[in-house]
């Protein structure tokens, strides 16, 4: 018990010294327009400031966390009686206990109401298979597609191989980030003389990467020429 105790008064410092150290640097330094400071006050400096709160963790625990519990033979006197044994402070130890558990919960609060993705970024490719018979657009400007994820609407990059060939039939292939928890995801394309079409992007809420392509499917609606979609979902490197 003494270890543990010791160990998460260790840690509580390193916490308490990371943060501190990065909050530090980035005070001094002033306005952080693009991150960049904050970055490296958090990943870099801060550790310096972990270390440091480790150390000063541990020693606090060993001067304030220990009590020294009067042995059993307290009133015998001389050279026969006893050394005094020492305890963990209950206080010390109720207080590192409690103030750990308050910052998983607050933690793990964050982690569930964030609206962005467990994962981080994520790749989604689609691929869009037209009829036999019909042609790719020559210009890659006449491609459009957007992605809607929750609130917000992407515009796909289509990339220096956005044309290719699936079963004899001709592919465009586009990607674009995704990041965001939601359950509304949908695909649309608009091709030159071609109506519009919208596909539904099935995946979970919260997703992770899928193991391959999904099953080719068609647009919503009786929409003509028959365009069929797929996708996959790749964590973003």
């Amino acid at each position: 018990m003494r270890f543990i105790i010791g160990f998460l008064s260790g840690i509580l410092g390193a916490l308490a010294g990371w943060f501190a150290l990065a909050m530090l640097v980035m005070a001094l330094a002033g306005p952080d327009r693009d991150g960049g400071v904050a970055m490296g006050a958090f990943f870099n400096i801060g550790p310096i400031g972990g270390v440091i709160g480790f150390v000063a963790g541990v020693l606090l625990y060993l001067k304030f966390g220990m009590t020294a519990e009067a042995p059993a033979d307290a009133g015998v006197a001389g050279p026969s009686r006893a050394p005094k044994r020492k305890r963990v402070s209950r206080p010390f130890a109720i207080v590192v206990v409690a103030v750990l558990a308050l910052l998983a919960w607050g933690a793990w609060y964050e982690l569930i109401r964030s609206p962005y993705m467990t994962r981080g970024f994520m790749t989604l490719e689609l691929q869009f298979r037209l009829p036999s018979g019909m042609s790719l657009p020559a210009d890659p400007t006449g491609v459009h597609i957007a992605v809607k994820e929750g609130s917000q609407t992407l515009e796909p990059a289509l990339g220096p191989a956005w044309q290719g060939t699936d079963e004899g039939r001709p592919v465009i292939r586009a990607h674009v980030t995704l990041s965001l928890k939601t359950g509304a995801r949908s695909v649309t394309l608009a091709l030159p003389g071609v109506q519009q079409q919208t596909w539904p992007i099935d995946l979970p809420r919260d997703p992770g990467p899928t193991p391959g392509y999904a099953p080719w499917q068609l647009a919503s609606g009786r929409s003509e020429p028959k365009i069929e979609m797929n996708f996959r979902l790749s964590a973003d490197r």
